[in-house]
């Protein structure tokens, strides 16, 4: 008999999680149009000058129909302002894995409606993380260019450091054996300019494209020259002077065609293996109620099998080991025909739990099934009892195996992931292949409530100890500060920010987010390259 779920949609809690749910969704979606909107309001200034907006040209690049899973959406929020009501994400970027002439790509847009594109502090830390899972998932890279380069009324040095990655990284990628091709729709100056300078393949658009070390105003200002930039580093000079283009391109739909003809001829499919189809089953339970099912507050309690039964083929799953370490929840399933570990919580993390999930997930490296982790932990259980019992080694245990495990390993952040029970989880640190986070998700070292009432007790400790009397109004000043202070920082929409994870997702789109993340880290481990050791040159 297949799991019966006890959800009743007409219930007050099912409306209550519902509507807190959905306004956060809502919330997401607002900030997520915020960056589009203010894009827009180049696009006639761009079309004066011939070329089409950042995200059309993302829209004529990819494959009508197929899918696009957009990466670090919310890249910067609340980092260049304290205002949230200010503040616009994305960091001048649009990156996502999409489908070009057939072919899963990893793809980055400079939002050139943005600043000209300029690169503000986040932009580094989403680029590279978009690059570093190219690399894992031996996906091709492919670059729309046309950025001012790093803003530097924000510059800071360790951003210039930082920056020198991202060149490095397109090397590695060549030298990989996967290809790298960008199109010059627009300038790309100075250290930008390796952005071409390290591709495989380059398209420049005709009097648009540009790539130079140094502008003219620069270069005036550096030597005296009078020169103009068409000269300087034009992508018709390229083209015919420099060899930095291999591709001349009309305009902005010409170059993108020419990207795409690219990545056909290069016939990049043919070492996949064929898969065998599956006849997949849908879940039997609606994943809209997903919604009414979780808490916006993680301190109540749910049953993740509630959710896990809207993401899994047929609702069907089987339950390893209920009745041992029941709080952790380790279940045997499958997604569009793909084979999973899942890992949930359904309450903190004891030493049979902590035992359970390691000898799972070991059993699931053996088997090569790929690892699904649904945190909704608030950590590790702590106390005399709990210590006597070895809860340091058996989450040593936990967190060795969650470390060494080589499979594909995918997180959602569903509710709580706090301190060390995010470790034993895979949490950001332990380099998952995908890291999403729903709008409801609490992330940091612990709660801001645990947090204050920690920092009380100290201070109450430390006052006896001098024999001084506590004062109640500062304590309680003290205690509503370090509330706030960490309150806001475990917010989804401000983790998300600092490209902590992937990207925040409607919970009711993860059962085709995970299908299209499972599908990318199998195809990436089968898929056949021919690494060198050093990138192809430029000549």
């Amino acid at each position: 008999m297949g799991f019966v779920s006890k959800v009743v949609r007409d219930s007050d809690s099912f409306s209550k999680n519902r509507g807190d749910m959905l306004a956060l969704v809502d919330e997401m979606r607002a900030l997520e149009a915020r960056p589009v909107a203010l894009s827009e309001k180049r696009r006639e200034r761009m079309e004066a000058r011939g070329q089409i907006t950042p995200r059309d040209r993302l829209a004529q690049l990819l494959d009508p129909g197929m899918p696009f899973l957009q990466l670090h959406g919310l890249a910067g929020y609340c980092v260049d302002t304290n205002d949230p009501e200010q503040s616009v994400p994305g960091a001048s970027l649009v990156i996502g894995i999409g489908f070009i002439s057939g072919v899963r790509c990893m793809i980055i847009v400079d939002d050139s409606g943005i600043k000209a594109g300029a690169m503000v502090e986040m932009s580094a830390a989403a680029f590279l993380s978009a690059q570093d899972m190219a690399l894992k998932q031996n996906l091709p890279f492919v670059h729309l260019v046309e950025s001012a380069g790093a803003n530097l009324m924000e510059y800071k040095v360790e951003f210039w450091a930082n920056g020198g990655k991202l060149f490095r990284n397109l090397a590695r990628h060549s030298a990989a054996g996967l290809p790298n091709i960008a199109v010059l729709h627009g300038p790309s100056t100075a250290g930008g300019a390796y952005m071409p300078g390290l591709a495989d393949y380059v398209v420049g658009v005709k009097n648009n494209g540009m790539a130079a070390l140094a502008g003219a105003a620069l270069v005036h200002a550096a030597t005296g020259e009078k020169a103009n930039d068409r000269d300087l580093g034009g992508s018709e000079m390229h083209a015919t002077t420099s060899g930095l283009v291999d591709y001349l391109a009309e305009d902005d739909a010409h170059g993108i065609e020419m990207a795409r003809n690219v990545m056909a001829r290069l016939d990049w499919n043919k070492s996949l293996p064929v898969r065998r189809s599956k006849e997949v089953q849908p879940p039997k339970y609606d994943a809209d109620e997903i919604a009414g099912i979780v808490p916006t507050d993680y301190r109540v309690p749910y049953d993740v099998r509630e959710v896990v039964a809207r993401i899994v083929d047929g609702s069907d799953f089987e339950d390893f080991k209920p009745d041992y370490g029941s709080a952790t929840v380790c279940l045997q399933a499958a997604i569009n025909g793909i084979a999973v570990g899942i890992l949930g919580n359904n309450g903190p993390l004891d030493p049979a739990g902590a035992n359970k999930a390691s000898q799972f997930i070991q059993l699931c490296g053996q088997a090569d099934i790929p690892l699904i982790f649904l945190n909704n932990i608030t950590g590790f259980m702590v106390g005399t009892q709990y210590e006597q019992s070895g809860i340091i080694k058996h989450g040593a245990k936990m967190i060795q195996a969650v470390t060494s495990v080589d499979v594909p390993k995918i997180t959602l952040y569903v509710g709580a992931s706090f301190g060390a029970g995010n470790y034993g989880m895979c949490g950001y640190a332990y380099d998952p292949d995908f890291l999403f986070a729903w709008p409801n998700a609490a992330t940091g070292v612990m709660g801001g409530e645990q947090a204050a009432g920690t920092m009380e007790l100290v201070a109450r400790a430390g006052l006896k100890r001098k024999g001084i009397d506590p004062d109640e109004a500062k304590l309680a000043a003290q205690k509503a500060a370090i509330t706030t202070h960490f309150t806001r920082q475990e917010n989804a929409f401000y983790t998300s920010g600092r490209c902590i994870d992937h990207g925040v997702i409607d919970p009711r789109d993860t059962r085709r987010v995970l299908g299209f993340c499972l599908e990318t880290c199998l195809e990436g481990r089968s898929r056949t390259v021919k690494p060198s050791s050093y990138g192809v040159h430029r000549f």
